[in-house]
């Protein structure tokens, strides 16, 4: 009897421990699988490489992941992937991360840094970093002619792969020249530009760039469309995503309600690479190409945290203006000139607050349902500079911004979240203050125009209230 209850016994155990076990793979799964939906990326998916026109020679693979991990960046778009140089270099710098992304392979981790004053604590740091992943981007251009008008419209285009960049390399080789610029130019539609990249594609992103500048833009003054309909017709469906530019915030876009489905995302269009993460994307979801696609296509808050913004009025084409005779006017000026600059008699160039306006159906603050949120930030370096009083480029504020870098991390820590008794310890009392100053918006600003970035002044001034008073 003792011998039957043992058996009957372990018999019961054994069950319990397999039971167990298989509990423990599920949970080890289910914590695999949580962990994997909730990781913070900090996304810009607009840069330029060395092959694009008026761009840092520094714009190589290296030195843009350097900067981009300095920066707080976890994930970059490449740019540029049309160019045959470029897309030779990245074929052979980059290798397979997670799905559709990139990581510097093995024998590239220890950098080669061009030019960059780093300190050795800093360079151990960064320059050798391999968390940061490159997925497959590049701006292109088209102008062409539609409503009796020459339309100028600027494209991101995102891919998970590098045979679907090729695909669509060889696709734009058949119809305009691709080795002249990283940004390339082609005389095709939007829709048929569309046609090509989903052709190749189901997975491609297609995102008309900084959407409002008035020379190259869906919606820009001088050369865009008053709808996504308007420029990409059927393929309207497949368009779900747009960048804001420099000159424009998500709460300007956020007027317009046929964008309330629309994914508002903001990059740094960067020339060089101290410049990237000036606007960014903040998602939490799997870094995958797939996690970033799906979390832009349902628009998800719970995925889309918020995006980092420029103070739209620093952007260059904020305001109305015409630069060669120093005159930049709010859009209720400019109506009352009738569009005509008061010194030369020559049309103004109307700005991104002026267009928004003309399309809006929203007062300015208005919150659409499940917008996202974002947040305005001034770059390290300019913060410096101004407690300076020197230029951003100065030696001064290079070396201290390094300094802070090497002492506190990376850029966006600092002037996001670090406390202010860790920014005294590190900056001085000056500077920690602006660094406050900047996250709770105490600055005043001097609105871009025509081509001329606008002024940011740290008074400590209560927030000054935008737009609302121009619309």
């Amino acid at each position: 009897m003792r011998e039957r209850g043992d058996k009957r016994h372990n018999s019961v155990r054994e069950r319990f421990l397999l039971l167990s076990i298989l509990d423990l793979i599920d949970f080890v799964k289910y914590l695999a699988d949580t962990i994997k939906e909730t990781m913070k990326i900090v996304a810009d998916l607009h840069v330029h490489s060395k092959y694009a026109r008026a761009t840092s020679p520094r714009c190589d693979v290296e030195n843009l992941a350097a900067w981009a991990a300095i920066k707080g960046v976890n994930v970059l778009g490449t740019g540029d992937f049309v160019h045959p140089a470029w897309f030779k270099e990245l074929k052979e710098k980059l290798e397979t991360a997670e799905a559709g992304l990139y990581q510097l392979k093995t024998e590239n981790s220890k950098l080669k840094i061009k030019n960059l004053p780093f300190g050795q604590n800093l360079v151990s740091r960064f320059a050798q970093n391999k968390n940061v992943r490159f997925l497959l981007t590049v701006e292109v251009s088209v102008i062409y002619s539609k409503g009796g008008k020459v339309r100028r419209v600027h494209h991101i285009i995102c891919v998970p792969s590098f045979k679907e960049a090729e695909a669509v390399q060889k696709a734009l080789a058949q119809v305009g020249t691709i080795d002249s610029d990283g940004r390339p130019i082609f005389g095709l539609s939007s829709e048929k530009l569309a046609e090509l990249v989903f052709g190749v594609s189901e997975k491609a992103m297609l995102i008309p760039a900084h959407a409002w500048t008035p020379w190259f833009a869906i919606f820009g003054s001088k050369s865009g469309f008053n709808s996504i309909e308007e420029c990409f017709e059927k393929w309207t469906p497949k368009i779900f995503a747009i960048e804001t530019g420099l000159s424009s915030d998500p709460a300007m876009n956020w007027m317009v309600p046929s964008l309330d489905n629309i994914a508002i995302i903001s990059n740094s269009d960067c020339h060089s690479p101290e410049k990237i993460m000036r606007e960014a994307n903040v998602f939490d979801c799997e870094l995958s190409y797939d996690g970033i696609y799906d979390t832009l296509k349902t628009k998800d808050p719970k995925r889309f945290l918020y995006t980092i913004e420029f103070f739209p009025e620093e952007g260059k084409y904020h305001y109305d203006g015409h630069r060669a005779c120093d005159v930049a006017v709010p859009p209720e000026r400019t109506k009352e000139l009738r569009g005509i600059c008061p010194r030369c008699g020559r049309p103004l160039t109307v700005g991104v607050l002026n267009r928004v306006g003309e399309l809006a159906k929203r007062p300015y603050g208005q919150k659409p349902l499940h917008a996202i949120p974002f947040k305005n930030f001034i770059p390290l370096n300019e913060i410096i500079a101004q407690i300076k009083g020197t230029r951003p480029q100065s030696k001064i504020v290079e070396r201290q911004y390094h300094a802070l870098i090497d002492a506190l991390g990376n850029e966006l820590y600092i002037i996001e979240d670090a406390p202010h008794a860790e920014l005294v310890k590190a900056a001085g009392e000056d500077l920690a203050k602006a660094i406050i100053d900047v996250r709770e918006g105490r600055v005043k600003l001097t609105p871009g125009y025509d081509g001329e970035y606008g002024k940011i002044e740290l008074l400590g001034t209560p927030q000054i209230q935008k737009q609302k008073t121009l619309f």
